[in-house]
């Protein structure tokens, strides 16, 4: 029997192998209207991405986007919607469904 303590810990970057995996993966996070989930939810896939290659795409350096991405923090607008565009991804506004 394995022990709980040989398995590896479960990495969420480690499965966000494509864009789409990673634009579902942010677009499900967001249906949980939680800012800070999706700040961390953004720094897990810089981290998928490399964060080395994020912060050379912003021009922030990678100390300060790991604190910025790191859920414990409020990120400026600029720096989210910069992080988005080195992903390659963007932000788009849709219209509200009724539930």
């Amino acid at each position: 029997m394995v022990k709980i303590s040989e398995l590896k810990r479960f990495d969420m970057a480690d499965h966000l192998d494509s864009e789409e995996a990673i634009a579902d993966y942010l677009s499900m996070i967001l249906e949980e209207d939680d800012p800070e989930a999706f700040i961390q939810a953004l720094g897990t896939v810089a981290r998928a991405r490399s964060m080395k290659e994020i912060a050379e795409k912003t021009g922030l350096n990678r100390e300060s986007l790991y604190k910025a991405l790191s859920g414990d923090s409020s990120p400026r607008y600029e720096t989210i919607a910069k992080v988005v565009g080195a992903l390659g991804l963007k932000i788009a506004i849709v219209p509200q469904t009724v539930h």
